[in-house]
């Protein structure tokens, strides 16, 4: 007879929601979105083949209850293996990731995962896009692009939205910034990385690609420069989040034009049969969507 083992983050979820009781909570504490939480309890009970949860308040149904003790009891020998072998218990995942990807949105929701998986040690490797600076022997890598990937499997992460950003002192200085002609004459910032002719073409402006000026390989030193009242950069919004913030830069316009690229997460076959290579992927996606 064949019995099928329900998946290890069906448990995980089970075990969250049987103590915390709500569906929000317990996808916070897993860095997982709602819907994947009811989704994993669903399958659990497909599984099994009874309900674990009464309707209402996701109290326990006398099934339920019985099986939460089992799966504690099962969660609570699975921790202790690693305690015994220590350093062999923990996994190394290598991550090539583009400059200020890592910054702007890597970085500040990093915490989460270490929480999540402490068991896994994330050594962070930097590649810069369009250029030939790759990292080396990288179990994940996220690019920027436009996706077509012949070498490697991948999926979308995040899409963005494109729009002229200056220093608060720059456009008290050039501007106002009322019209798309209003950039006509200013000093645009460059990047082979974010085209000028993308947001151009958007404003029906049949202006050439500039070809004189500061040019920048990394958007986040295109962010800096233009920080420092260098010039007009064009940088994505999420990308641009912390300067935003913290007002070093400020939108030219009110309307933001879509990226013709974005950023993909990409592996080579098999990596993915790898638990921490599948559990950072997963954890990724949830926490950008």
């Amino acid at each position: 007879m064949t019995i099928r083992i329900p998946p290890i983050q069906c448990l995980l979820t089970f075990e969250a929601l049987a103590r915390l009781r709500s569906v929000t909570q317990t996808a916070d504490e897993l860095c997982v979105t709602p819907s994947a939480v009811s989704h994993r309890i669903k399958q659990l009970e497909q599984i099994l083949g009874t309900k674990l949860f009464g309707r209402a308040d996701f109290s326990l149904t006398t099934e339920g209850s019985e099986y939460l003790a089992q799966v504690r009891e099962g969660l609570a020998s699975l921790q202790k293996f690693p305690s015994s072998a220590a350093s062999p218990g923990r996994r190394k995942l290598r991550l090539a990731v583009t400059p200020t990807f890592a910054r702007s949105i890597l970085l500040p929701r990093l915490k989460q995962f270490s929480d999540a998986y402490p068991e896994i040690d994330l050594t962070l490797q930097v590649s810069i896009p369009l250029l030939d600076v790759v990292a080396e022997d990288a179990d994940l890598m996220v690019r920027f692009g436009t996706g077509r990937y012949a070498d490697v499997e991948h999926v979308c992460l995040m899409k963005d939205e494109v729009t002229p950003l200056a220093s608060p002192a720059f456009v008290r200085e050039h501007g106002p910034f009322e019209t798309p002609q209003d950039l006509e004459g200013e000093p645009l910032l460059r990047s082979p990385l974010e085209p000028w002719r993308t947001w151009f073409a958007a404003h029906d402006l049949d202006w050439p690609e500039p070809v004189d000026g500061s040019q920048f390989n990394d958007i986040g030193l295109m962010c800096d420069a233009a920080a420092v009242g260098m010039g007009v950069a064009l940088v994505r919004m999420k990308l641009a989040a912390p300067w935003l913030e913290n007002g070093t830069l400020v939108p030219l316009y009110p309307r933001h034009v879509p990226s013709p690229h974005a950023h993909y997460l990409c592996w080579r076959t098999g990596t993915m049969d790898r638990w921490e290579c599948a559990a950072f992927a997963e954890w990724l996606r949830n926490s950008l969507s």
